[in-house]
């Protein structure tokens, strides 16, 4: 008996951050390869929007910033989420001088992997090419917590390999922060924690047939936190404003000339954040809902004192 679809694709969603870092890298170029301009931004946008989004989550546990004192936090957060039946198409139409003109529902970088042929004048044929069968996107983001200097702690994310070889790609995950107790001005201890907080990220995958970046995203984000502590419980919530942008380059032919080609996303969303911690001895366990334009998650583990 075969493996189910779902379990095959839910399997997709631990692996899914190698898409282009491995030799899915070369893959993701070849079927962009057919593609300039809206085609290739319409095939990539689930992967895109995935990218970006994913980059905010799992960036705190909680508002409780101690105004002194040494805190040391290591944090193993996977962020991301789950691709709809919307990510799978997308509305492309034949490029290159192809005729006639053909407009089609194609499938998108997350969508089947089966190509859409459709047939013009004089026998020729325009090739739509498939996608990778994904459900979900994940990253896992390392990420150390180190505070408290009048109520600020300070953090950074970094991650980086190269998979299977030097001449299969990369995937490279940075970034920095700090959050401010806001706390600690009220002239009575508040019934909860708060912070506010920035937090900037670079996330590089996969390399392009020159040796160049395949993708490259950058995120910023700004927001405000709250939380409680229920003796081992600590519920939070944070309302984020966020900023990403993604760089795709890659080579094509479907000119009838190889070039570079080159197109970028940007896009801004408000997010809201709901978690849960569960405070354990030395290490921490905890999950959260992202609400934005769409749903993401985040979960993992933490260690520190």
């Amino acid at each position: 008996m075969g493996m189910p679809r779902s379990l095959r694709r839910c399997i997709r969603c631990c692996t899914i951050v190698l898409l282009a870092s491995s030799p899915l890298s070369a893959q993701i170029e070849d079927h962009l390869a057919a593609y300039t301009g809206a085609n290739a931004k319409g095939y990539l946008e689930p992967l895109a929007d995935a990218a970006g989004i994913s980059l905010s989550g799992g960036l705190y546990r909680g508002a409780r910033i101690p105004k002194a004192g040494l805190t040391i936090s290591l944090e193993f957060p996977v962020t991301g989420l789950f691709f709809t039946g919307d990510d799978e198409t997308f509305m492309a139409a034949t490029e290159g001088g192809f005729a006639p003109q053909r407009t089609v529902e194609a499938p998108t970088v997350v969508g089947p992997t089966q190509a859409v042929i459709v047939d013009g004048d004089g026998g020729t044929h325009f090739a739509f090419p498939g996608g990778f069968d994904v459900g979900s996107f994940a990253i896992v983001a390392p990420q150390l917590r180190v505070g408290s200097v009048f109520g600020t702690e300070a953090m950074v994310r970094f991650f980086v390999a190269r998979i299977g070889g030097s001449e299969l790609g990369r995937i490279m995950l940075a970034g920095f922060g700090a959050r401010h107790s806001v706390s600690q001005y009220f002239p009575a201890e508040p019934p909860f924690d708060l912070a506010a907080g920035f937090f900037w990220q670079r996330l590089t995958l996969g390399e392009n047939g020159s040796g160049a970046d395949l993708l490259e995203a950058g995120a910023w984000s700004f927001g405000a936190q709250a939380s409680r502590c229920f003796s081992m419980l600590k519920p939070y919530t944070g309302l984020w404003y966020n900023s990403y942008t993604l760089d795709v380059s890659y080579e094509s032919d479907a000119g009838g000339e190889p070039e570079t080609i080159e197109i970028d996303f940007e896009k801004d969303y408000v997010q809201w954040t709901i978690g849960l911690e569960l405070d354990i001895a030395l290490f921490d366990l905890f999950a959260e809902y992202n609400v934005a334009g769409r749903g993401s998650f985040a979960f993992g583990l933490a260690l520190g004192f």
